[in-house]
């Protein structure tokens, strides 16, 4: 099975409480091999106040994280039990198990965010075979040749009419091959 994201509903509020109780309870539960990320969309603002800037921590979707995970039945229980989670978005309840984001979505998210789907260190390094899955040369394969983390792009070699090329993409317009 693959991992995916998923949206579990939480107090409002209680975001952050919930992400740190559902990672020691992956760590506790020996499931790490299921729940790998646990995130709260949020973005920085800077609001300005009687002439003073001040950066300011906005949540995107209050009462709403969102975790990477394999469902397994396991998985789904260590989540669902998890003390200010009230339930998965996605799942008509009675057992169903809920229906995981799409890739784009994910990306859309993460991307305000200023982080990636993908990460780098573990799945992408320079020589990887990847797929883009967006932008003018979606559907193609290539493999990683450079990697800049600080714009948020990558060069992959692409076979373009039987010679390989340079070409750049965002990171978000690429997936695992």
């Amino acid at each position: 099975m693959d991992k995916q994201w998923y949206v579990v509903n939480t107090y409002s509020g209680h975001e952050n409480k919930v992400k740190e109780k559902l990672e020691m309870r992956a760590e506790s539960m020996n499931m790490e091999d299921y729940i790998y990320r646990v995130i709260v969309p949020e973005q920085k603002e800077i609001e300005v106040k009687d002439g003073v800037q001040k950066e300011k921590i906005k949540k995107l979707f209050p009462g709403y994280i969102l975790v990477e995970m394999v469902m397994t039945d396991d998985a789904w229980y260590v989540v669902r039990n998890t003390p200010g989670v009230t339930g998965f978005i996605g799942s008509s309840g009675k057992g169903a198990k809920p229906t995981p984001l799409q890739p784009e979505e994910v990306d859309r998210v993460l991307a305000n965010m200023g982080i990636s789907r993908m990460e780098i260190d573990e799945n992408l390094k320079v020589g990887t075979q990847v797929k883009i899955i967006g932008g003018p040369f979606k559907g193609m394969f290539g493999k990683i040749d450079s990697i800049d983390m600080e714009n948020q792009k990558i060069n992959l070699l692409v076979d373009l009419f039987g010679q390989e090329t340079s070409v750049e993409v965002n990171l978000n317009e690429i997936d695992r091959a």
